[in-house]
């Protein structure tokens, strides 16, 4: 913070790691998800430590940056910082690492979902999803990518364990978890993928939504809050609320009965993205907030 090269900091607003630096550079904080945050929207109990290093940074700092609107007003909220001082910048991709020339060859009737294994995923609405999605597509599968982790509210070592309690018989053998995958092969899951199905609970914005929609699937997302600077419902994919179990198994029979719709969706998917999420247009409304700290 003393390097002449150095004009303006920035620091996730995660546990509050900035909280007792004297930093001589104007501080950013970008809102990546707090513990605050989500301890505030999966409704559990903050660690008192937590709150106060995090509170305590968030006033150190001169501006802050949110992905989503509702992650950026819901934390200002909660942190009791001026709304005037927050921007709303989206993460981006890198597109040209995000192509998907085969978008109609996939493996039909397939769903995926990536992302640890874990309540605020939705995961368990998952299982009930697909216990009524097999039973009107019976060659249906669910295939799962990501790690698996303990069970925050029943203390259990292993979600996964508890979902396959949750599974029809019918189901549990066309579920398919597959893992930890490296992140240069979770593309050609997607890609094989007819439908992404995202149920989460508990986001600032989820780039795996973004990364699905960039390789022109069809996604069928969560609704909630950040949801909703995502997607143009029916345009360039669908939300519904992760516990309306009978919404997502409608909206998934239609698009695996619809290839037009399946591949206009994800055609438009890939447009919005280009459009809001292309990191080489991003970058310079980081550059714009910067010079306006700066400014100030």
């Amino acid at each position: 913070n003393n390097s002449k090269d150095i004009d303006i900091i920035e620091a996730p607003d995660w546990t509050g790691i900035t909280a007792f630096m004297r930093l001589k550079k104007p501080l950013v904080i970008r809102f990546h998800g707090s513990d605050t945050y989500f301890c505030h929207i999966e409704g559990r109990k903050q660690k008192m430590k937590n709150a106060f290093f995090e509170k305590k940074a968030i006033k150190g700092a001169k501006g802050y940056i949110a992905p989503t609107h509702f992650a950026g007003e819901t934390s200002m909220q909660l942190f009791q910082a001026p709304l005037s001082k927050m921007r709303v910048i989206h993460y981006g991709l890198q597109l040209e690492n995000f192509n998907n020339n085969s978008s109609e060859i996939y493996q039909r009737k397939s769903l995926l979902n990536v992302g640890t294994l874990i309540r605020k995923k939705g995961v368990f609405q998952l299982v009930e999803m697909f216990n009524s999605v097999i039973k009107i597509h019976p060659e249906a599968n669910l295939y799962l990518v990501g790690s698996d982790s303990a069970d925050v509210k029943t203390g259990h070592p292993s979600t996964w364990e508890l979902m396959q309690e949750k599974m029809s018989v019918a189901s549990k053998s066309n579920i398919h978890y597959l893992g930890k995958v490296p992140y240069h092969e979770v593309q050609n899951h997607i890609k094989n993928a007819h439908i992404c199905v995202f149920p989460s609970l508990a986001e600032t914005l989820g780039m795996v939504t973004i990364e699905s929609m960039a390789l022109k699937k069809a996604v069928v997302n969560t609704n909630i809050g950040w949801a909703q600077d995502i997607i143009d419902v029916g345009i360039n994919g669908f939300m519904h609320h992760p516990d309306d179990i009978e919404d997502y198994v409608h909206t998934i029979d239609n698009l695996f009965q619809d290839d037009k719709l399946v591949k206009k969706v994800g055609d438009n998917a890939r447009v919005r993205v280009e459009q809001v999420f292309n990191i080489d247009k991003i970058v310079h409304h980081n550059i714009e907030y910067y010079s306006d700290i700066l400014n100030e």
